[in-house]
């Protein structure tokens, strides 16, 4: 059993590495993270969103990319066995995290670790996940010292051969999406190390 907030079935990955993929989201409910830009109902201050408790059989999922979101899914201690269930279901599994908690998922998972620890010092990103992820993703806006903060502490852990990514803001604190657009692009230009990631998804006007 696990809470889920919402499922998202075949619908396309607008994030990272896998964008443009077909998937299913499974988007676990709960975080204690309180990013302001939450567009997931997470944010400091806001009601949060309904769930329900469902068996892993009940999940009727559709695509072979199985996409489990949050809300912060590494909260949950069912996660591990949720990721072999749908392992042995033959099913591609990425998990996209926050990385200030961690549950022992198998190998095979694919992790998007998006650190929040610039926004929530007390959600420094645990160890197991600066070793696991796959992918490094940051969320960027114009007023932004997050690629900063983490270059200066965690220099060495940049340097592993992740895939990188810096995805502009989509708009909050009266800094509009193209500024932070063009604000990622002077940034990209600081760190080429660094792709630029678009969330396809909202462009193109689906869940």
């Amino acid at each position: 059993m696990i809470p889920v907030q919402e499922l998202l079935f075949q619908t396309i990955q607008g994030e990272g590495f896998y964008t443009g993929s077909v998937c299913d989201f499974i988007r676990l409910y709960g975080c204690p993270v309180g990013c302001y830009f939450c567009d997931t109902g997470y944010a400091e201050g806001t009601k949060p969103p309904s769930f329900t408790t469902i068996n892993f059989d009940e999940l009727n999922l559709e695509s072979n990319h199985i996409v489990i979101s949050g809300g912060e899914p590494m909260i949950h201690r069912n996660l591990p066995a949720l990721c072999r269930f749908l392992l042995k279901k033959r099913k591609f599994v990425s998990i996209e995290t926050s990385g200030a908690f961690w549950q022992p998922v198998p190998d095979d998972v694919w992790i998007t670790l998006s650190p929040k620890e610039h926004l929530n010092k007390k959600m420094k990103v645990a160890p197991q996940l600066w070793r696991r992820a796959d992918e490094l993703k940051f969320v960027y806006s114009r007023n932004d010292n997050s690629i900063s903060y983490y270059q200066d502490k965690y220099g060495h852990r940049l340097r592993k051969k992740l895939l990188k990514y810096i995805q502009p803001d989509w708009g909050y604190n009266n800094i509009s999406r193209k500024e932070n657009v063009m604000a990622t692009i002077e940034i990209l230009k600081e760190f080429p190390e660094f792709k630029l990631s678009l969330q396809t998804h909202k462009l193109i006007g689906i869940p």
